[in-house]
């Protein structure tokens, strides 16, 4: 991907009230290809579509940017050693293609990857999951073709139905069975290519792998709500017929509403399956998290 694309990969300023509902996930090279995909899984976007604004009571922030630091908190280097003769960062998606296609076949490749620009994805979408919106253009994973499907019609309260949870179902088993020691390993020998793409975002001196654990930190934080959760279509002014109303639902809880994008990811998947990425999740988190500190 030429470097004068990175600007498209930077994060939208964030506002204090508009919450677009989204996507999921997050992982590291392949570690994110194995480990968070299901994160991304969520109806199509329209790419017209406007945010919907919430008025949203104090919410949880995004982690706080980690501090300007001597050196990294949680170093990679430890894990495995990187590659001796890694391509540029504009030229790497064919090693890195090659990379992910052994460790988890080419049909799954295609089936759940955009290899393109693979680094600058995964580095853009595991930044905004700790933020409101994290754009489905900069995923690194293609979108789940079902759509999102709720109960309730007239003046019954829409939930997300039991029946959305199946559309997460091959992803999580896909995931499960990505072995996790090599995916690591990979990300590793890679980091130095996932690290040039986070300081390109606008952060010379912080490190990506401390911003990964922070955000996987912020995943398993997310709430864990019994029973259905209510949701709503945010209002569009427009004359223009909305043929696929499906995509602009929202939780009708300001609270729920105001979570990050990855959150709310999480309960949109429904709670067995919250409960499988989380355990996913927690897995990662041990590998990646080296200092003392972050393994407490």
């Amino acid at each position: 991907m030429p470097d004068q694309d990175t600007a498209e990969f930077r994060p939208a300023p964030e506002r204090t009230s508009s919450t677009p509902w989204v996507v999921l996930a997050t992982l590291v090279c392949a570690v994110a290809a194995g480990a968070a995909w299901w994160f991304w899984l969520r109806p199509v976007e329209p790419a017209a579509a406007p945010p919907p604004v919430v008025a949203a009571p104090a919410a949880p922030a995004a982690p706080p940017p980690a501090p300007e630091a001597s050196g990294p908190q949680n170093p990679v280097d430890s894990l495995a050693p990187p590659d001796a003769a890694l391509p540029a960062l504009a030229e790497s998606d064919a090693r890195v293609t090659e990379l992910l296609a052994e460790l988890l076949g080419r049909d799954k490749l295609a089936m759940f990857l955009q290899t393109d620009g693979f680094v600058r994805r995964v580095v853009a979408t595991v930044d905004n999951l700790g933020r409101a919106h994290a754009p489905s253009r900069m995923w690194p994973v293609q979108p789940a073709a079902q759509r999102f499907v709720v109960d309730g019609t007239g003046d019954a309260p829409t939930t997300i139905a039991a029946a959305n949870a199946a559309r997460y179902s091959a992803f999580l088993a896909f995931a499960e069975a990505v072995p996790m020691e090599p995916a690591v390993g990979l990300y590793a020998r890679l980091y130095p290519l996932f690290q040039q793409a986070y300081e390109e975002l606008g952060y010379p001196r912080r490190y990506f792998n401390d911003r990964l654990v922070a955000v996987l930190d912020q995943l398993l934080q997310a709430p864990e709500p019994a029973g259905p959760l209510q949701v709503k279509l945010t209002p569009v002014n427009t004359d223009v017929p909305n043929l696929r109303p499906w995509v602009r639902y929202e939780f009708v809880d300001p609270a729920l509403e105001a979570l990050p994008s990855g959150q709310k990811i999480l309960l949109r998947m429904g709670p067995a399956n919250e409960a499988r990425a989380k355990a996913l999740i927690r897995e990662l988190r041990k590998r990646v998290a080296t200092s003392d500190v972050a393994r407490k």
